[in-house]
């Protein structure tokens, strides 16, 4: 089987080296398709950081194993690791963070064992990075959770957690705040829940679950969050077992998936042969489990978990009384002991089945649309407009706008209601939403919209604007603070 390799930047290509070269004493049947991405690839001009041909070659064999990369900065290009998890639609980045014998942590001190398998939706929240300034003042991201992308990752989630005979599942969200997106992700886990029955679903409210996993975090198996609080809270979790150098990543899709050090790229060590390896090396366990390869993942994994053991590590980590080992001498070791088993979490030695390498090929764009079940109707707007007047003088000058469709409801600013009432202690800034909704009720059309927004642009420039609407008798937005 051929997969594609990018070494990455930094001490990408030493610790890269040092993990093939682990594979290839393993007798590991892989080819290797070295493919151009990273830092030095944005520098000759490709602002997604990776190559035409590079793009085909991963799009054809559909594995892609990754050292860390950089994207420069201050020069208004997006992450190249962002831009690979997107562009192909790996939707699930599963990171597990396991106790590792030999990596003191305050944890394993006092014995307490920690198995945590987080899986993060991958593709949507602000990781869409879409970005606008409204006034000179003002800056708005959007934040998309939809339910196709939450579905596909909670689907993924659970059954991932049967697999590996999980004792709980849970979701981590901010649903009490952002009752509509969150809320979205959160009644979609639920759903989902209902299909496994004999797993134990909960949830909690993710700074509760910060807070929990630093003080009990045996207690948690499986948790699930969307994209920017998965990032968060993977990183804690990387914390609890001994950092990002222990820290693997999969970026699972359905027909591309992304194997990963999630640790930066170490410029300041690069070159200098003293990286330590052991996060791409448990990535290629991961991918190596992926593709079948079970007898070679147990191998090399008991390997690592040996010489961890016995107090073997790098200038990171470890017993200082000990001299440290290089990269390459830190691979070495682990290359002889092969064949040896550690006392304490040993993988068993279950034979190979490897997968059949499936290439793609598709004409269009795969759509995810779920049924809608209730008639949508728009109800009136939400117009962002720019302005440094008081809440009475806009809410004054929108009225003579609402015309004989629309009534003006409030007037809010940062979220909070500052008309028809409010508090004077209320700060403000120079943008405003005020909501209209239509008379009696009835159902408005965008050429209502249009008309509004032409009437009321003679007094404010509108930033944007968002429809107020309602599936069925459900609100699909939410109120101002005070609202």
């Amino acid at each position: 089987m051929k997969i594609a390799v990018a070494k990455g930047d930094g001490i990408g290509p030493e610790i890269m080296q040092a993990v093939l070269k682990i594979f290839e004493a393993n007798k590991v049947p892989l080819e290797y398709d070295f493919v151009d991405m990273g830092k030095w690839v944005f520098d000759k001009g490709f602002n997604n950081g990776m190559t035409p041909e590079s793009k085909l070659t991963i799009e054809n064999l559909g594995i892609l194993f990754k050292g860390p990369m950089e994207t420069p900065k201050g020069k208004g290009v997006k992450s190249v690791n962002v831009t690979a998890r997107k562009t192909w639609n790996t939707y699930a980045n599963k990171r597990v963070f396991q106790t590792l014998h030999g990596v003191d942590t305050v944890f394993s001190k006092a014995g307490i064992p920690i198995d945590i398998t987080v899986v993060r939706e991958n593709i949507e929240d602000t990781y869409g990075g879409i970005e606008h300034m409204l006034t000179h003042d003002v800056a708005l991201s959007r934040r998309f959770i939809t339910r196709p992308g939450s579905l596909q990752l909670i689907k993924y989630a659970f059954e991932m957690a049967r697999q590996k005979n999980a004792r709980r599942i849970t979701c981590g969200h901010k649903a009490n705040i952002m009752k509509i997106t969150d809320g979205l992700f959160l009644d979609c886990f639920y759903e989902v829940a209902k299909e496994y029955p004999e797993l134990k679903s909960d949830d909690v409210i993710v700074d509760d679950l910060c807070m929990k996993l630093v003080t009990r975090p045996d207690t948690f198996d499986v948790v699930v969050l969307t994209n920017l609080q998965g990032d968060i809270v993977s990183d804690l979790c990387a914390g609890l077992v001994g950092g990002l150098g222990f820290a693997p990543s999969a970026n699972i899709g359905d027909h591309i998936c992304i194997f990963e050090a999630v640790h930066g790229t170490a410029p300041d060590i690069a070159g200098k042969n003293i990286a330590n390896p052991t996060a791409l090396l448990l990535s290629g366990i991961a991918m190596l489990r992926h593709l079948g390869y079970m007898k070679n993942a147990a191998e090399i994994e008991n390997a690592l978990l040996y010489t961890l053991e016995k107090g073997v590590h790098t200038g990171d980590f470890g017993d200082k009384s000990k001299p440290s080992l290089n990269t390459t001498e830190f691979a070495d070791t682990i290359i002889s002991n092969f064949g040896k088993t550690p006392e304490l979490g040993a993988k068993e030695l279950l034979p190979n089945k490897p997968a059949v390498q499936t290439v793609f090929h598709l004409d269009r764009n795969p759509m995810m649309v779920s049924k809608e079940e209730f008639q949508e109707k728009i109800i009136g707007v939400d117009m962002f407009i720019e302005s440094d007047e008081q809440p009475g003088i806009i809410a004054h000058k929108c009225q003579r706008h609402a015309g004989v469709k629309f009534n003006l409801i409030n007037v809010s600013n940062r979220g909070t209601q500052v008309w028809p009432t409010g508090s004077v202690f209320t700060n403000l800034v120079n943008q405003y939403n005020v909501r209209f909704e239509s008379l009696d009720g009835s159902p408005l059309n965008q050429q209502d919209i249009i008309g509004l927004y032409v009437s009321l642009s003679g007094n404010f420039k509108i930033c944007s604007l968002e429809l107020l609407n309602m599936w069925g008798d459900k609100r699909s937005y939410s109120l101002a603070q005070g609202q």
